[in-house]
């Protein structure tokens, strides 16, 4: 007869956070796999096509050094601009930086995943399985696809680097909406708890969240940096990439957080 480990979280916040970073590095690693498969060989098209650009400048500016009557042409490439060979870091260690960054990111990512799940587990009844998957789900939805379909991510050569400081903030202002928009679900499902049908209460979810992330939307502007002879195919094939990458990170974290927990659950029960 099978063990039934479906059973609520009472693991302390200590072995939850162990739990939380084990899952996370999983996760992390993994997202650098899928990164560095389906987004890498974009990341590097688009360098190629911003080195390309750049290129006719420093001919231009090479040339203005030996023109006659010193008439010199000044170039409009930013210093320190490269991601070739003189880049500060080079391109194999960009790639290698990538799993670093990933790992730590899913480390910490898992760190506040267990946090999460310490405190969520006091206001619902579900099992610690289930849980760990619904809180992924949830977070993925508020701090990537939310902030995804507002302000979807550009390679390189796409952006106006003065912009940046305004992009971040509001690409964390979208992200805030997402985390609203989750805690405006949570709480309809909560409210709607005791109406009979199911239904019921998914449909006042579904209709809390993008009430507020409608009105989120229309709030926030918008931003459209990408310029008209970037090809299509390859933003949207970063773009796809990268959602893919940060699917794939949200999912590892979730299930390996959810075995862990279960497979702790099975040795309380023995």
């Amino acid at each position: 007869m099978p063990l039934n480990t479906l059973t609520p979280v009472t693991d302390s916040l200590r072995t939850l956070l162990l739990r939380g970073l084990l899952a996370g590095l999983i996760a992390g690693l993994l997202g650098g796999v899928v990164a560095f498969a389906l987004g890498e060989p974009h990341v590097q098209a688009a360098i190629e096509i911003e080195e390309s650009a750049a290129a006719p400048v420093e001919s231009d500016h090479a040339a203005g050094e030996t023109a006659p009557h010193g008439h010199e042409t000044e170039s409009t490439e930013p210093e320190g601009h490269s991601h070739g060979d003189d880049a500060l870091v080079s391109r194999t260690g960009q790639r290698v930086g990538l799993f670093l960054a990933t790992g730590l990111a899913g480390l910490a990512l898992g760190a506040i995943f267990a946090v999460v799940v310490h405190y969520a587990r006091r206001f619902t009844t579900m099992a610690g399985t289930p849980l760990a998957i619904v809180v992924a789900g949830c977070g993925w939805l508020a701090i990537e696809a939310v902030p995804f379909f507002k302000y979807p991510a550009n390679p390189p050569a796409v952006g106006d680097p003065d912009t940046i400081n305004e992009r971040t903030l509001l690409w964390l202002a979208s992200v805030l909406l997402g985390l609203l928009a989750v805690a405006a679900a949570v709480y309809a499902g909560r409210a709607l708890r005791d109406q009979g049908l199911v239904t019921t209460r998914v449909i006042g979810q579904v209709a809390a969240f993008l009430a507020v992330v409608t009105v989120g939307y229309l709030a926030l502007p918008g931003i459209d940096e990408v310029g008209e002879d970037f090809p299509a195919t390859l933003l949207w094939q970063f773009r796809i990439s990268s959602l893919a990458t940060q699917a794939a990170l949200w999912l590892a974290l979730g299930l390996a957080f959810a075995f862990l927990t279960e497979r702790a659950g099975r040795r309380a029960i023995r």
